[in-house]
């Protein structure tokens, strides 16, 4: 008696030719809960002291989404697919069929990080020191998207909570490995990294925490996360996820240290 997945309507609202998918809803939504994270980071003392405001907030915003845009559409372009774009060039501007990469977002943002310090006479740490905390929660609902449109599925078990994926074109029982994110890098993530930052800490560390965190949990979930078809498991049978996920637990930890010290 396996759970199987509720095949949600990808379009949550039509209103005429205009049809609003999840997916785009949970985007909205991230960018919303960070204006108001953002709003309530402000508020805290460390923060309040460096001058910080709230159309800083809302600048970074605008730069985040830029970079995780690009950066998500060139990182699946290099780290996923590269030999099928040098193939078909004019496939990259096909958006509409989805192939964004967490990681290669990540890079875009940073990117734009670089660039708001630089514009705003800010570090590059005091930039992604004030953000990092403001991230998480929004992952948390671009994985729920996940799991409403069915994609990104777990690997087989038979785990009690495991669930049938239509989408995977057969009726083994999987992982809902979405949620295990939203959980994981999303919440949990989220409130921690809440925690740690409401205290003043040293330049780069709040960062350095989010950079482990992440890809600690994301490395961990991708064992239990069906790996791309395309690619398969790569070096010592882990998979493209991991293997992007390491650097981060590896200069995370490096940040914490090099700070402390």
């Amino acid at each position: 008696m396996a759970m199987t997945h509720p095949q949600f309507d990808p379009i949550a609202i039509s209103l005429g030719p205009l049809d609003i998918h999840w997916y785009g809803l949970m985007y909205l939504m991230a960018f919303g809960q960070f204006l108001f994270l953002g709003y309530l980071r402000l508020k805290q003392a460390s923060v309040a002291q460096a001058g910080w405001s709230f159309k800083d907030i809302e600048d970074l915003l605008f730069a985040g989404v830029v970079g995780v845009i690009l950066g998500g559409r060139l990182g699946y372009i290099v780290f996923y697919m590269p030999g099928h774009y040098l193939a078909n060039p004019l496939d990259v501007l096909r958006v509409w069929e989805g192939g964004m990469s967490f990681h290669g977002g990540f890079i875009g943002v940073l990117v734009a990080m670089l660039w708001f310090g630089k514009k705003n006479n800010r570090s590059f740490f005091e930039v992604t020191d004030l953000i990092a905390p403001l991230v998480p929660f929004g992952l948390a609902f671009g994985r729920l998207g996940n799991f409403i449109n069915g994609e990104l599925w777990g690997r087989p078990t038979d785990l009690p909570w495991a669930m049938i994926f239509p989408q995977a074109g057969d009726l083994l029982t999987r992982h809902p490995s979405q949620l295990y994110q939203l959980l994981g890098e999303g919440l949990c993530l989220g409130v921690v990294l809440w925690w740690y930052a409401s205290k003043k800490r040293s330049l780069g560390q709040i960062s350095g925490v989010f950079l482990i965190g992440y890809g600690l949990l994301r490395f961990l979930v991708e064992f239990a996360r069906e790996p791309d078809s395309f690619l398969g498991l790569l070096s010592l049978g882990l998979s493209m996820g991991q293997w992007l996920s390491l650097p981060m637990v590896f200069f995370g930890t490096y940040l914490i240290f090099k700070r402390v010290k």
